[in-house]
């Protein structure tokens, strides 16, 4: 693939052999995110595990400080109470029954995340064939599951992020924004591969962090010193 010259001088400053440790890390991929655009931080964490057991899956959720910078639209299926409830914690749409024909014949997919109320799952189970490539399959670990639909709805919207194992065991997530403080990027990374860690599952042998690396849309990645996290 060709690069641009921008990305071709931003790349010399990263030196592809090192690995830096988080704050270091955090303050070079700030550097070489210029593109004319707000760029996406993004963290991508190789595991040693192997996600095809279950007993070594690698799932979970967590609030990130300072949110990602992102605007999250939010889904939440429930009726009555539950329903209201939604709509005053500012979720940007609340039905039931009348939303599966729109979403899987309008394919109709203007939301981000997806939350439902236990007695709603029979319902949503049915959008699964279309929901779940896409990721956005309510899950009971990722607290989308949940009659605290307020605080679910809260969380989400304050900045939680849901984190999973792609088919190489990776985990990819958004950190924020370029235009962030290294600060703010710090405790959001900190808080992220602290929750990464405590998931770490029992089966899990040899070494956990295999990689992490940093990188912002268009920019170089930043690999981390992995001794330095666990």
């Amino acid at each position: 693939m060709k690069r641009g010259k921008k990305y071709t001088d931003v790349a010399k400053t990263v030196d592809k052999s090192a690995q830096y440790d988080a704050a270091e890390a955090i303050s070079l991929v700030k550097k070489t995110a210029v593109a004319k655009f707000d760029e996406t931080i993004e963290a991508h964490i190789r595991l040693g595990v192997d996600g095809r057991h279950a007993d070594q899956q690698v799932r979970g959720a967590v609030v990130l400080p300072h949110g990602t910078g992102k605007t999250v639209r939010v889904l939440v299926f429930a009726k009555g109470d539950k329903a209201n409830e939604a709509l005053a914690a500012g979720a940007d749409f609340v039905g039931a029954d009348e939303l599966i024909p729109k979403i899987q014949n309008e394919n109709w997919f203007e939301f981000d995340v997806v939350v439902a109320t236990p007695d709603m799952m029979g319902v949503v189970g049915r959008l699964g064939r279309v929901l779940g490539p896409k990721g956005l399959m309510p899950n009971p670990k990722a607290g989308t599951v949940t009659m605290d639909v307020t605080k679910a709805v809260a969380d989400i919207k304050a900045g939680k992020i849901e984190y999973r194992l792609d088919k190489t065991n990776i985990i990819h997530v958004p950190l924020g924004k370029a235009s962030f403080t290294e600060e703010m990027l710090k405790d959001n990374f900190q808080t992220l591969i602290g929750a990464v860690i405590k998931a770490k599952p029992s089966a899990a042998k040899g070494q956990y962090l295999k990689s992490v690396t940093l990188a912002s849309t268009m920019g170089p990645g930043v690999k981390l010193n992995t001794a330095k996290l666990s």
